[in-house]
């Protein structure tokens, strides 16, 4: 099992952000089947003011890249992406385009 790590900036807009924790809380059943079939096993998301951390823990043979040709051709996964971009933006150092960013691990006890 591999874990990784991920953050995302959402919009500082209490309002928006009640919404997208809305949005989550009842998270459509496509897009819950389109993070297992990716090969997810455990997906858990915190926020402390409008920062999200992402905690996945998947199979040894996940890939990002074959995740996102999945994910480029589900209409249900694209219907969401579009959809929480009202309330997400992006990471100050992000490139053009990115949203959640790996992070990288600097310390382990």
């Amino acid at each position: 099992m591999k874990r990784y790590c991920l953050a995302l900036d959402l919009k500082d807009d209490p309002i928006l952000i009640k919404e997208y924790e809305k949005y989550h809380r009842n998270s459509w059943p496509e897009n819950l089947k389109a993070i297992k079939d990716a090969g997810i096993e455990v997906m858990e998301i915190y926020r402390t003011g409008n920062r999200l951390f992402m905690i996945m823990e998947t199979k040894d043979d996940f890939s990002f890249e074959e995740k996102s040709k999945r994910d480029a051709i589900n209409q249900k996964v694209q219907e969401w992406e579009e959809l929480m971009w009202k309330y997400q933006q992006a990471l100050p150092h992000a490139k053009a385009g990115e949203k959640w960013l790996v992070m990288e691990k600097m310390f382990e006890l």
